[in-house]
């Protein structure tokens, strides 16, 4: 689903914390799951991609002319049929063993959504939660930004959910953006 927002600029960083965090509320309280986050924009379970985030925003001059927020989650998707995923993904579905309800997933989602947003517009640190449901931190990784590649160590987040990199130089690298990949 996809829900639009007029945000205050210095909101908009935020939004794909504020949904990943919600996302993962949502999965515990429909299906009594835990559930972690790999930063920037994924929710797991049991080390598996079940949900992912995407943000879409137009920006002129100080104002976010709108925010399009893209959440997708693996309610009763079937991994074991796509093979090419089936190691890295799962549903609630898989997890829980039964089918779980949609609508009661989309309920809880969207409530989820609007506490941690008003929580966030409020100037509440939700970014605190979300940090300690990140399953990426103090871990060696590799971050690829388009052509861009960084390995490292990803040793925090800031309040907007940017990515503090140490590199083998020990230099500190701030990434906003990007796919990671856990190193051996």
């Amino acid at each position: 689903m996809s829900i639009i927002l007029y945000p205050k600029l210095e909101h908009l960083p935020r939004l794909t914390l504020v949904s990943c965090l919600a996302i993962a509320r949502s999965i515990e309280e429909v299906t009594l799951l835990e559930t972690s986050i790999k930063w920037p924009n994924d929710v797991l379970i049991n080390d598996k991609k079940v949900s992912g985030v995407l943000l879409e925003s137009e920006v002129s001059g100080d104002k976010v002319s709108y925010a399009i927020i893209g959440l997708a989650v693996n309610v009763s998707l079937d991994t074991k049929a796509i093979p090419e995923i089936a190691d890295i993904a799962t549903s609630l579905k898989n997890e829980v063993g039964v089918p779980v309800s949609r609508l009661e997933m989309l309920t809880a989602l969207l409530g989820e959504f609007e506490k941690v947003h008003k929580d966030m517009c409020k100037g509440e640190p939700v970014e605190l939660e979300w940090k300690r449901r990140l399953n990426t931190l103090g871990k060696k990784v590799t971050v690829r930004c388009g052509d861009t590649v960084h390995k490292g160590i990803a040793e925090d987040v800031d309040k907007d959910g940017n990515l503090l990199l140490r590199l083998p130089n020990k230099k500190l690298d701030v990434i906003s953006a990007g796919d990671v990949t856990l190193r051996g």
